[in-house]
């Protein structure tokens, strides 16, 4: 007999969900109080969307084991559409806004405004824009999704989800691919809606915003419930308190005393600058997005780009990579002290410039493909003969090699990409382009989305790279990973380097000041900008080519 408690809405119990081979969900429980906003915290691959995904109906009852009860009643959900009649409405960490379409369209897409298959649109445009000021945007709603930005487009979602009348609110990863302000909003407004009554279960690999916002947290690890911790039982009882710390002893099953893995760099000569970098977007020309940029990087070294969103760090990046990005392009750059010509990317990669985008799912992986033919893709002619046709067995070795020195959790290099988890994939993309053996090696957010023991794992390969002598440069929108693993940061604010701050003085708020400074000052005041420094003991002039390899 399952127990019923008036003030749960949700209880989950014994949920098991497995797929061919793999058990995703092993005897897991779950209860949600009436609300409150329900943390599920978890590595890459512990089951957390699997488990919302058994709830809101995307895996109907009969193909998992265990019961669900949703305000004291066993359900049965065949499909989404069961569950959001009865008040749960999922938001999946991929948006699934249909971009030509009007706001007011995608908010009522399957849920039109009118009898008998007619739309109302005036109705429809009207409940459309009472659900926009809701969260807070006050966009027109004929607007398309392509004319708002990402932050928006989430905040469009949640009026989407509250047009079906939402008791309770699933989001995953809701904030993975915000700014810091639209993270904010974002978390304001759950907060706003928890003081309406409404209940919201939360997935997210941000452990601040979990502590933040949360009232309790579920720790899920390799398919199953570990614990659930109250933030406030332990602030009232004077009970160990729940913090970021205290969540990851829990996830890892150990503590992780130290996020970043320590390092002692062994940095050498220049291997690449760029001198009066200048780039104008590429549809508005006379737009300049990258203005006479100066920077440099050196063997063995890993600096950062620390930059507000907009702020020109992936469009440097993209526009060096063989010009993928941008328009009237100008400047110069130096690889190991000559000046080189990148006309295109095939130019960057022969130069040994390799770079790893922001969006592994869109832009940096084939999904549908395996990982042998993934890690393979930048560089066919390690695997091809002299006719251009892949050797039998070539593809195999070199994928197999980074799969064990990678520690990519995949049972073979014939596994489906789409199928591994955000940590395991960003490890594909790193292994795909360390594999043209690039002497410069550009990470745009290269954690972004995954959890805190793939991040250290990260980490140590970014470490392990630069060990060998190869030059990183790391974008990253969270400030503690840069200052945790560069030994340079250089700060860029609409399109100018503003800054440029060594390891032993980066901290939170210098690399703050210099992110919102005034471009035109760094120009005319030369004083307030860092001036370029080598850690001490990781001299370049201590440090010959030789003891690099």
């Amino acid at each position: 007999m399952v127990e019923q408690t008036d003030d749960l809405i949700l209880q989950m119990r014994d949920i098991g969900k497995e797929f061919p081979g793999v058990k995703a969900l092993q005897h897991v429980s779950l209860d949600v109080r009436r609300g409150e906003v329900h943390a599920i915290c978890g590595e890459n691959g512990a089951g957390k969307s699997t488990l919302m995904k058994v709830l809101s109906g995307v895996y109907p009852h009969g193909s998992y084991t265990g019961d669900i009860l949703y305000n004291g009643k066993v359900v049965e959900f065949k499909g989404i559409r069961d569950s959001e009649a009865a008040g749960i409405v999922i938001i999946h960490q991929e948006l699934a806004l249909v971009p030509r379409l009007s706001l007011a369209e995608n908010i009522f897409l399957g849920n039109e405004q009118g009898p008998k298959g007619l739309v109302n649109w005036h109705k429809t445009r009207a409940e459309a824009a009472r659900l926009l000021q809701r969260v807070g945007l006050n966009d027109n709603p004929d607007l398309t999704p392509l004319d708002i930005g990402v932050g928006k487009q989430q905040l469009v979602e949640i009026a989407k989800a509250l047009s079906k009348n939402v008791d309770l609110l699933i989001l995953d990863e809701p904030t993975a691919a915000l700014n810091d302000e639209d993270s904010a909003h974002l978390l304001d407004l759950i907060r706003e809606f928890r003081r309406q009554g409404m209940t919201a279960i939360i997935i997210s690999h941000k452990l601040n915003e979990i502590e933040a916002i949360s009232d309790r947290v579920t720790i899920i690890r390799d398919g199953q419930t570990i614990e659930t911790l109250d933030f406030h039982a332990s602030n009232d009882s004077g009970g160990e308190a729940v913090t970021e710390d205290r969540i990851i002893r829990g996830m890892v099953g150990r503590p992780l005393d130290n996020r970043f893995p320590e390092r002692q760099p062994r940095i050498g000569h220049e291997a690449l600058r760029l001198e009066d970098w200048t780039v104008h977007h590429p549809i508005d020309t006379e737009r300049v997005i990258v203005d006479h940029a100066n920077i440099a990087v050196r063997k063995g070294e890993i600096v950062g780009l620390a930059g507000l969103m907009g702020a020109g760090r992936t469009e440097m990046a993209m526009s060096l990579f063989g010009r993928s990005y941008g328009s009237n392009i100008s400047g110069r750059v130096y690889k190991n002290g000559q000046e080189i010509t990148i006309r295109n990317v095939g130019d960057a990669i022969r130069n040994g410039i390799a770079y790893t985008t922001e969006d592994r799912k869109a832009l940096g992986l084939n999904l549908i493909q395996t990982i042998r033919t993934n890690i393979s893709a930048s560089a066919l002619g390690k695997v091809s003969n002299w006719l251009g046709v892949v050797r039998p067995g070539a593809e195999e070795v070199i994928a197999e090699k980074y799969r064990q020195d990678f520690r990519i959790k995949a049972p073979s290099v014939e596994s489906v990409t789409g199928k591994l988890s955000g940590g395991n994939q960003q490890k594909v993309v790193l292994s795909k382009w360390v594999n043209t053996d690039p002497d410069v090696l550009i990470l745009d957010e290269p954690t972004r989305g995954i959890d805190i023991g793939a991040k250290y794992e990260i980490y140590s390969i970014m470490n392990q790279l630069a060990d060998q002598g190869k030059a990183i440069i790391v974008i990253s929108s969270e400030l503690p990973e840069l200052i945790g693993t560069c030994d340079r940061i250089y700060t860029v604010n609409e399109g100018h380097i503003t800054g440029e701050v060594p390891r032993e003085r980066a901290t939170q708020e210098e690399l703050m000041r210099y992110m919102t400074m005034n471009p035109t000052r760094t120009q005319h005041h030369h004083n307030d900008t860092p001036q370029i420094t080598v850690p001490a003991q990781a001299s370049a002039q201590a440090t010959t080519e030789g003891n690099l390899r």
